[in-house]
């Protein structure tokens, strides 16, 4: 390796930026999402850049592990990660804080995700840094595109109207607390960016009308595949009911119950009564509980992958051929995100064969970018591959800045929809199972 090209510096940068009032089975999302924008500098001056979590303990690893990626080749990936499991280690754990993380809403804030996390971050600025050096994208790093386009299913959420203390100025989507709001945001959503696919956030109202939304987006767009995900905040017994009233709509039941055990006594009961296959990001989050779900028959379906915290894109390659050879679906989880995410997501995607399912994305909902030329552009629903070096964007170092500032003055270090919706009602416990 050229010493010109070793590592020889690393920026992290947390960043906040508007993120709407959307419901969901642990509360509402708070006024600021957080992500950081890694920036992997070589000798000769090149960087490469990602984007991963914001909160505090992520920032901290991060800060952790940086240091020794100094002297290293971007291609040495493999050091990479030897060196970062040496230094980032979860901090031990009590079985009740343990099992309470196993139905958390957000998988990537668990502590025994620390690692993979890390890992993630650094690769994909590696892998940056990689294809610019070889004047090819990343898709090709991984193996070619299998797809010029990646799709993605527009993402409801129930909403209300703004943030109960106004930050800033209500965002343009409006209220949907109904049926009918809900059909109206899916028309607007499918309308500007052309998806066909519809994803329903739920857990968050009564399951009845959770249901009864879901039968309206299926009246209102007959044939187009739906989907809806309680976030384990419902029993096994209401996830029974409420899938009775959909057979026949829906194209998978992500996460209704709580626990593998929980999804697996769904799955035996639906076997029973005519299939409707299970998916999640909940409780398949790694290769120890994908070897879980195997040995109890397979129970989920659908694995919903995320390189963020699966281990980065070569290991979510290497969870896409466990899903082939045990012949289960594939797909893709969001969190609140900007451009370099979904482009990095976009480049694993297509490089992926056998991605059976539209990708989630919190995308829509973002209203700033972090990236040169603006926000990303879909055009019926998909994203187009990227095929200049690299990741194929850039830091727009103005935005950049500016969502910089926006951390340090926004006042939140780790996310907290729980303490957020107590605002709105002081005795909401935020339990699971709810309903």
């Amino acid at each position: 390796m050229s010493t010109s090209h070793a590592i020889r510096h690393i920026r992290i940068t947390p960043i906040a930026f508007r993120d709407p009032p959307l419901l969901n089975a642990a509360g509402i999302h708070e006024p600021w999402a957080l992500r950081s924008i890694i920036e992997i500098e070589t000798a000769s001056g090149l960087v490469g850049i990602n984007e991963s979590y914001g909160d505090q303990p992520m920032l901290d690893a991060l800060a952790k592990a940086a240091p020794a990626l100094v002297g290293l080749s971007p291609w040495a990936l493999n050091a990479m990660e030897q060196r970062v499991a040496a230094l980032v280690a979860p901090p031990a754990q009590t079985a009740s804080e343990f099992l309470g993380q196993q139905v958390s809403l957000a998988p990537g804030t668990h502590v025994s995700k620390t690692v993979a996390k890390v890992i993630s971050a650094f690769e994909v600025a590696m892998m940056d840094l990689q294809g610019q050096l070889a004047q090819a994208p990343v898709v090709d790093l991984l193996g070619g595109a299998a797809r010029d386009c990646v799709p993605f299913s527009a993402y409801l959420f129930y909403k209300y109207a703004e943030h109960i203390d106004q930050p800033y100025a209500p965002d343009a989507w409006g209220e949907a607390l109904t049926p009918a709001q809900l059909v109206a945001q899916a028309r607007r959503m499918i309308a500007q960016y052309g998806f066909q696919s519809i994803k329903l956030k739920g857990g968050a109202l009564p399951p009845d009308q959770e249901a009864a939304g879901i039968l309206a987006l299926a009246q209102a767009f007959p044939g187009m595949p739906l989907r809806i995900d309680p976030n384990a905040n419902w029993t096994v017994q209401t996830s029974l009911k409420v899938v009775q009233q959909l057979r026949g709509v829906l194209e998978y039941y992500e996460d209704p119950a709580p626990g593998l055990e929980g999804m697996a006594a769904v799955a035996r009961a639906m076997e029973r009564e005519g299939d409707v296959p299970l998916a999640t990001n909940m409780v398949v989050t790694d290769f120890a509980e994908f070897r879980r779900n195997v040995d109890l028959g397979c129970p989920v379906k659908i694995v919903l992958s995320d390189h963020h915290y699966w281990g980065g894109l070569r290991a979510t390659q290497r969870l896409a051929t466990l899903c082939k050879t045990f012949d289960l679906g594939l797909s893709m989880h969001s969190n609140s995100h900007l451009g370099i995410s979904l482009v990095a997501m976009t480049h694993l995607c297509a490089s992926v064969p056998q991605l059976t399912y539209a990708c989630d994305t919190h995308y829509p909902w973002q209203d700033e970018e972090v990236v040169e030329g603006g926000r990303l552009q879909f055009e019926q629903g998909s994203l187009r591959v990227p095929t200049t070096a690299g990741l194929g964007v850039t830091l727009d170092r103005e935005a950049l800045a500016r969502l910089h500032d926006n951390y340090l003055h926004c006042g939140i270090r780790n996310r907290d929809d729980l303490g957020q919706m107590r605002k709105y009602d002081p005795g909401f416990t935020g339990r699971q199972p709810r309903f």
